[in-house]
């Protein structure tokens, strides 16, 4: 969840609300192989929110196939899509961890990784060749995924006078906003969360109902 501290714009357009705050991702691990040449290319997708996680994951990989050639990888996170990073631990540079970002990237997915551990056949496969093994075996893992939309949130916190308790709330009903958190006193306070992009909207109705002179 996104905490938002700072006002966003408010979209003028569904699409454009859609580009800010929902994103794609896979709900659970997947998996996919594809072989050529007598080598054999596992492929596995997780869903990941960090950095530390989707690396915690390449060490985890790279310990239980210490018997492998080479365990490549990539990784996408954030709903922004700005963090990313691939490797092609020993293949030739561009030939394997390039190719499963771009599945990523095809697929406009994000807090993923994706692991290619291969086990060489004897027979080396060339440039165009390990190009698309590690694109093929990535896809087969995100074919195999399940992919769902989510929604960025963003919480907002904020003070009132009891009195003015049946206007905040309609408010609330009326952007379906979630209460997190509220005290009654003579001032209230409460925290709400609500998609990102309709946060500066509500936080100018709060204010509205707060002060309406």
């Amino acid at each position: 969840m996104v905490r938002a501290e700072t006002s966003f714009r408010t979209c003028d357009t569904q699409t454009q609300l859609k580009l800010v705050d929902i994103y794609k991702t896979i709900t659970d691990k997947s998996e996919g192989t594809y072989t050529e040449l007598r080598s054999k290319f596992l492929a596995f997708a997780h869903p990941v929110s960090t950095v530390e996680e989707a690396m915690a994951l390449v060490e985890q990989y790279q310990k239980k196939y210490y018997d492998a050639r080479h365990v490549c990888w990539a990784y996408m996170i954030g709903a922004e899509r700005e963090t990313f990073r691939s490797n092609d631990n020993g293949e030739p540079s561009g030939t394997a961890g390039k190719p499963i970002l771009g599945q990523i990237n095809s697929n406009e997915l994000t807090n993923i990784i994706i692991l290619v551990v291969r086990y060489f056949g004897g027979v080396k496969l060339g440039t165009s060749g390990l190009i698309v093994a590690y694109r093929t075996a990535a896809a087969e893992a995100i074919a195999n995924a399940t992919i769902e939309e989510r929604q960025v949130e963003a919480e907002y916190d904020f003070t009132f006078e009891y009195p003015l308790m049946n206007a905040v709330m309609k408010v609330v009903r009326d952007m379906d906003a979630k209460v997190l958190s509220q005290t009654y006193d003579m001032d209230c306070q409460m925290k709400v969360s609500i998609r990102k992009g309709l946060l500066e909207e509500l936080q100018t109705r709060i204010k509205k109902a707060i002060n309406p002179y």
